[in-house]
């Protein structure tokens, strides 16, 4: 009997050789993890086996890359991969610790339930505790701070997050906030903006969060970004993420020069309406904009050239300017979330 696939999707992977890392179709089975140069490709170009594996998040060994997990084998090899934003790798972490986990007690694999309990637990749930404070209503507000010069977009200080966790009743004093949120930094719910916070988080203060009201932190993929003085031309490109992003994740893109398709990460903003595409082995610039204001964006059956596609779930983006992208989402479900957002963006986006 075939084991059950559990979840699929494109992440990016460490070469065991090689320090390079490279997009993956990545497959998790029940009894270990399948990873695909290709989706199309019928044999994997490695295995690993999840019987007495230990799985470790978030994984701080690449200063530089956030959102990475670290799979460590029974032999001792590390396997690390890195998805596109938090909310992904949670969901990649979350079920490989219970095919683990069911692999050690002679279970079957089957997801509880994703209902939340109101009350937090005893023991706190850091992910239910980061959806609250990213709630746009009840949760922590994000401010444009200035500072020496500098002003940090879409950020709070420190004191902020130990206000609303006491307000919140979801701590008994601020002393049991800062491990909490020190808790939410470490896992990479929070990130440090600043000289400051940057240097508590690596160390050099006692406590790696502070309850500092000059120390900015914000959310990860929250539309960050410093502004410092600058340039007109400056001013104008950072018009581009200033926007609140919608959606997120890999796509295939068909290149305009070779067409050649190559797997890239794509961030959907609103107001304005961009979706940016990045390298998703790495690399803080992005590839290419896409100034979604006034586009026109369908699904498509056949390949640019008009001949009778044999890839699935194809999308075109047709730009006010006339500039044809073609995507491909891994799902039709996929491909259907993608198009409608992207036309909301774009009805609503400037």
């Amino acid at each position: 009997m075939e084991p059950k696939q559990i979840r699929e999707g494109y992440l990016v992977k460490k070469g065991s050789v090689f320090n390079t890392w490279k997009a993956m179709w990545v497959v998790l089975l029940e009894d270990g993890i399948e990873f695909y140069k290709k989706k199309s490709d019928n044999s994997p170009k490695g295995m690993i086996p999840l019987k007495g594996s230990t799985l470790t998040s978030s994984c701080q060994d690449f200063a530089k890359r956030m959102f990475v997990f670290k799979i460590t084998t029974t032999k001792q090899q590390d396997h690390f991969f890195q998805a596109s934003f938090l909310e992904e790798r949670d969901a990649w972490v979350k079920d490989i610790k219970r095919a683990i986990k069911c692999i050690e007690g002679g279970q079957k694999f089957a997801r509880k339930s994703t209902r939340r309990s109101i009350r937090l637990p005893e023991t706190i749930d850091l992910g239910a505790l980061y959806l609250s404070m990213r709630d746009t209503e009840r949760g922590i507000k994000e401010l444009n701070l200035e500072k020496d010069k500098k002003v940090f977009n879409h950020c709070f200080t420190g004191s902020c997050v130990i206000d609303w966790l006491v307000s919140n009743k979801s701590i008994r004093n601020r002393q049991e906030g800062l491990m909490i949120a020190s808790s939410l930094l470490n896992e990479g719910y929070l990130q440090p903006a600043g000289d400051l916070s940057k240097n508590a988080a690596d160390g050099i203060a006692e406590n790696p969060f502070l309850d500092n009201p000059d120390a900015f932190y914000y959310f990860p993929d929250s539309g960050f970004f410093c502004e410092e003085n600058s340039s007109d031309d400056d001013v104008i490109l950072k018009e581009e993420f200033r926007g609140v992003i919608i959606k997120q994740g890999c796509l295939l893109k068909q290149g305009h020069r070779r067409k050649n398709w190559k797997v890239r990460k794509f961030v959907l903003r609103e107001d304005p309406a961009y979706l940016h595409y990045y390298d998703p082995a790495g690399g803080e610039d992005p590839l290419g904009a896409v100034h979604l204001r006034g586009c026109v964006v369908t699904s498509v059956e056949s390949n640019p050239d008009g001949r009778k596609s044999d890839e699935e779930n194809l999308f075109e983006i047709i730009t006010a300017d006339e500039v044809h992208y073609f995507l491909q989402a891994a799902t039709p479900k996929e491909r259907t979330e993608w198009i409608k957002a992207i036309q909301v963006a774009s009805r609503t986006g400037k």
